[in-house]
């Protein structure tokens, strides 16, 4: 757990509820929502809320795999760290790359998008210029950059204000959706069943999509080592924010389906929210909910930037990347050298995007390509819990259901979506998403072939580990049962 300083991460820095409010903002609601409402219902119409729905069911699975693999290792490099020690360190290397590759593709992704809506608030006009929303949306990239290398405290104090507002406003527009009385499309549960898919192929594509949605609350467990009891609050947070932002994606696609008809979705893409809070409430809804966006797509730039750097500086750290990635600043605690690195990197695709066409075009081809790549290192985490707890998964009905078999539901889900979605997407979505992953075995050879202590790993068990956490444990059977139970709490 060293750096090549000396110096580690600030510990203790988070509480309970600061890690809560950083599984949310990590989700993003308002910006998933605005970003994959048009791109969901162009994939699968109107059975988003299915998809949205049999997506969190193999989700939570992984939120418990997570949750467990956080109980017997604290890390801040997360998956990365657990399938190398459980599966193979190649895997885990590959994992934790996958993350790296995808929070930095949405650096552009995000912050396009923002650039868009700021533009929007001044002169709607302008908000289709891409060269001019590319260059606005760096500013905005170049602000939480400074905010996170100003170390975990700044970095949820910005986060309590921005995510506290956007779920303000989000829940006015949810009651506000309930009373509205005008609806293009009556309300179906057709809508929450699988008839409205085009076969498997189809509900794949929308499980990856939803997949999409939903990433980003285990930003709790790159912030483990700079959290309060974490053993317990990093799992704790993650269940919670993906309950909430569950609730709020089917809530708002729902109320999309049924208030918007297919060619408005269609035409407004990547502004169907405001589009919706036009409809609900003329002339001021639509600006609210472009605000609701804006702070919610910042807040999110921010969480990400956390876990890329944080997944960076735990590789400079285990030297399996080089070792100045795990140089942490003097004063601030923050590992600056891989936040300058993300940064250099992001600036760099900012000049891509600004030239790659619509912004529409931008946020499809992203938000597949990254879905490639969570459900890859989601799959790896879920076979890395089953396979940490092993040796106690059929000690009780609980262990059995919570650490084996819907952890493992979780990761055949996630793998299953992955390799089945493979034919449906776009060429550009898969050079990105495939493409990225493959780049990664070129730094995986170079320090392997070094001899990095990470890839000869101590294997991670979960007795083992729960033994060492606590030396002078309990001895008697009672007591050594009720230590193997904490294994499932939160």
């Amino acid at each position: 757990m060293r750096t090549t300083t000396g110096r580690g991460l600030q510990p203790n820095v988070l509480g309970t509820f600061d890690t809560v409010v950083m599984a949310v903002a990590g989700s993003a609601p308002a910006y998933s929502l605005a970003a994959t409402t048009a791109v969901l219902f162009g994939a699968v119409g109107l059975a988003g809320p299915a998809a949205l729905l049999y997506c969190a069911i193999p989700m939570l699975g992984i939120v418990l795999a997570y949750a467990r693999l956080g109980r017997i290792d604290v890390n801040a490099g997360a998956g990365y760290s657990w399938v190398g020690r459980t599966l193979h360190p190649f895997l885990g290397f590959l994992s934790g790359w996958a993350l790296v590759v995808s929070a930095t593709i949405f650096m552009v992704a995000g912050s396009v998008p923002a650039g868009s809506m700021t533009l929007s608030l001044i002169d709607p006009g302008l908000a289709d210029d891409t060269p001019l929303a590319a260059a606005v949306g760096a500013g905005w990239f170049l602000m939480m950059l400074l905010v996170v290398l100003g170390g975990a405290r700044l970095t949820v104090r910005a986060q309590l204000l921005m995510s506290g507002v956007e779920i303000v406003i989000l829940l006015v527009f949810v009651l506000a959706a309930l009373a509205h009385r005008g609806h293009a499309t009556a309300f179906d549960w057709s809508w929450f069943g699988f008839g409205h898919f085009d076969g498997p192929a189809g509900f794949a594509s929308g499980a990856l999509i939803a997949a999409f949605y939903y990433w980003g609350w285990d930003v709790t467990s790159n912030l483990s080592e700079e959290t309060r009891d974490s053993r317990r609050t990093a799992g704790f947070a993650a269940l919670v924010g993906v309950g909430v932002v569950f609730l709020l994606f089917e809530a708002f696609t729902i109320s999309v389906n049924v208030l918007l008809t297919s060619g408005q979705i269609e035409t407004a893409g990547a502004n169907v929210l405001a589009v919706l809070g036009q409809e609900i409430w003329p002339g001021v809804g639509g600006k609210l909910l472009i605000v609701a966006v804006l702070l919610s797509t910042v807040a999110t730039l921010e969480t990400t930037l956390i876990q890329v750097t944080r997944s960076l500086f735990a590789m400079g750290r285990d030297r399996t990347m080089p070792a100045a990635l795990g140089i942490v600043h003097r004063r601030w605690n923050t590992p600056w050298v891989a936040i300058a690195a993300v940064g250099g990197a992001a600036l760099l695709m900012f000049g891509a995007a600004a030239a790659a066409g619509s912004v529409e075009r931008i946020l499809s081809d992203a938000v597949s390509a990254i879905g490639l790549q969570i459900a890859f290192y989601y799959g790896l985490a879920g076979i890395a819990a089953v396979v940490a707890y092993k040796s106690i998964l059929l000690t009780s009905v609980r262990n059995f259901l919570l650490g084996g078999v819907w952890p493992l539901l979780g990761s055949a889900f996630m793998l299953w979506a992955f390799v089945e979605s493979l034919g449906e997407l776009t060429t550009t979505a898969l050079v990105i998403g495939l493409g990225g992953l493959l780049v990664g075995v070129v730094p995986l050879v170079v320090y392997w072939r070094k001899g990095t202590a990470y890839y000869r790993p101590a294997r991670l068990d979960a007795v083992r580990a729960l033994a060492a956490a606590e030396p002078f444990g309990p001895t008697t059977p009672r007591a050594r049962r009720a230590d193997e139970s904490l294994a499932t709490d939160f």
